[in-house]
């Protein structure tokens, strides 16, 4: 097979646990792949391991001839993800029937910490099998009486598995709190698909002096490394953006029989044509993963995994390291963020020198994205015939965001987020947001109408003909959120009644009572002036004020020069006094 060596496992130079062999022999793994044979060696000599392979040579192996206590833990292995970190204990836990003397424990979100605070304290572990949130949580739960800290002293062997990926979705700081628990003096193993600038700040900060492997794929020029499996057979097809959920459907009915991954860029077009595929696509089961499930994507994956054929609707939270048997199909119904996730995606077929095939479908103007991949990161894709037997479901998807709300607002929400991640496209000078036809792509999405977003302000769309039907009435299936939703439509409109109301009654207001609260905002903006700190105490004011009275009346006439020579010459108190008789009837006036 492509990605074995010749070498079995009796070959090895240090020989590994008759249980070992006995259950690898059992779980049919008869040949090592490259990076195995590359790296077992070395890690069984108490040397640090920083191996980068293809997407599908990923894999570690810890040696079982060690005892310790249950609540002495000896073997961390950190991944990115729940579905990899549940994949990988699945497999531990073979291994592990073999070896009654040790304990694994899966730390991994959508399940409440304390039970597995309890659940640590209870049974203990040798092995933690976890992902870096949940593992940084329960080191901070001494005050639940877990003292995982005091548990990892005595750690052996640390794995980071896809640690690219552990990067890239922001865990850098929580792997930094979690490396300065463990010992320093450890076995550690880093196993990566790629290798980056913040990775190799990750290897000097947690490795000392590693063996770096790099495994290619055997038969292929090193000047010309094939990032994907030769099995896997890469295609492209070109569709506008009106057409391209009409082939996806066509292209699914015509494979219903097979296993099939499609991934959307977001995880809210994952919700809108996961649901929408489920309608269409019948007789088929069809399944949705993406980021922001919680507790449902250890039983979605799992669910998956044992299906013969069916459908997952993913984002890239599939993408890296995850091994699904049988997976016939990798559609991309949209490019990922960049372009290594492209090839990972790939990797999910085509796995264990098995036959796979990719898909993945491209607008006109990003047929240049073909070439890129090519040179880029070595992905060489062949043009599909396009797709038979074309349907327009278009109206059918209309239909159900009409007789449901939920589904319209998953229809709108999705459209914003597939223009929001568009724009944030790594490969900006292929993906341009100013390229992208918007009338085009929202009859692509069948939305009723345009939404308002900043992307399309001050924009016109003659092309895009919106429904005559008012989208404010359309109601949600669910009789409950809707009584919600009619409940905060009556607050809403009571708001803006009581809000109108005021409007109207100050613009009805005498003009002599909106002059007094005029009046009353200049006094309050002069108070804050002084308060602020004035230079000029309140004497001095009324003395300026009354010389500028003094002045305007010299000028109108009505006093003489001599009468203003003789006023402002006086002190404040015989100006106050003068003026004290017009001052007292303008207050009488006022009562």
């Amino acid at each position: 097979m492509d990605n074995t060596t010749d070498g079995t496992w009796d070959s090895l130079q240090v020989k590994l646990n008759d249980g070992i062999l006995q259950t690898l022999r059992e779980l049919k793994f008869t040949h090592m792949t490259p990076v195995q044979s590359a790296c077992i060696p070395l890690f069984m000599s108490n040397k640090d391991v920083a191996a980068e392979a293809v997407t599908w040579t990923e894999g570690s192996m810890l040696r079982g001839d060690s005892e310790s206590c249950f609540m002495q833990v000896g073997a961390l292995v950190i991944t990115p993800t729940r579905e990899l970190a549940l994949q990988i204990s699945e497999v531990m836990q073979h291994f592990i029937q073999k070896f009654p003397q040790f304990r694994q424990i899966l730390l991994i979100g959508g399940s409440n910490p304390i039970e597995d605070v309890e659940k640590f304290k209870d049974q203990g572990a040798n092995i933690v099998i976890a992902t870096p949130g949940r593992l940084e949580d329960m080191f901070r739960r001494k005050g639940d009486g877990l003292d995982l800290a005091s548990s990892v002293k005595s750690l052996d062997v640390l794995v980071l598995d896809e640690a690219d990926r552990l990067l890239d979705m922001g865990f850098e700081a929580s792997l930094n709190t979690i490396l300065s628990f463990l010992p320093k003096q450890r076995r550690t193993g880093l196993f990566s698909a790629t290798q980056t600038q913040e990775l190799e700040k990750l290897v000097r900060a947690g490795l000392r002096n590693p063996v770096r492997i790099t495994v290619k794929e055997k038969g292929v020029a090193a000047t010309v490394v094939q990032k994907t499996p030769s099995r896997l057979s890469n295609y492209y097809t070109i569709c506008r953006a009106e057409d391209k959920f009409n082939n996806l459907v066509a292209f699914l009915r015509q494979h219903k029989h097979e296993k099939l991954l499609v991934f959307f860029s977001t995880c809210a077009c994952v919700e809108y044509y996961g649901r929408a595929l489920e309608t269409l696509v019948k007789k088929v089961t069809v399944h949705c993963i993406h980021g922001k499930m919680k507790n449902k994507r250890n039983k979605i994956f799992a669910d998956f995994r044992a299906l013969k054929s069916g459908i997952l609707v993913c984002t890239d939270v599939m993408a890296r390291g995850i091994d699904i048997p049988d997976v016939n199909w990798v559609l991309q119904y949209d490019p990922p963020s960049s372009a290594s996730a492209f090839v990972h995606r790939c990797g999910r077929t085509a796995r264990i020198g098995n036959q796979g095939n990719a898909l993945v479908f491209l607008l006109p103007m990003e047929e240049s994205y073909v070439n890129f991949l090519s040179i880029n990161q070595k992905c060489p894709l062949q043009k599909m015939a396009p797709v038979s037997d074309v349907v327009d479901v278009l109206p059918k998807l209309k239909a159900l965001a009409l007789a449901d709300r939920a589904m319209f607002d998953r229809g709108m929400r999705a459209f914003v987020s597939n223009v929001q991640a568009y724009a944030k496209h790594e490969c900006s000078l292929i993906f341009r947001i100013k390229d992208l036809d918007f009338a085009s792509l929202a009859h692509g999405f069948a939305l009723l109408r345009l939404p308002k977003m900043p992307e399309l302000r001050g924009k016109k769309f003659p092309d895009f003909v919106e429904t005559t039907v008012d989208t404010d009435k359309i109601r949600y299936k669910d009789k409950n959120r809707e009584k919600q939703r009619q409940k905060m439509l009556v607050e809403l409109k009571e708001k803006n009644q009581t809000s109108l109301l005021k409007k109207t009654l100050m613009k009805n207001k005498a003009w002599s009572k909106q002059k007094t609260k005029k009046e009353r905002r200049k006094k309050t903006a002069a108070k804050r002036r002084h308060d602020e700190g004035s230079d000029v105490d309140d004497e001095d004011t009324e003395e300026l004020l009354n010389d500028t009275r003094l002045l305007k009346k010299l000028k109108k006439g009505q006093i003489s020069e001599d009468d203003f020579e003789k006023q402002i010459t006086r002190g404040p108190e015989s100006k106050h006094r003068t003026e004290g008789s017009s001052h007292a009837s303008s207050e009488e006036q006022d009562v």
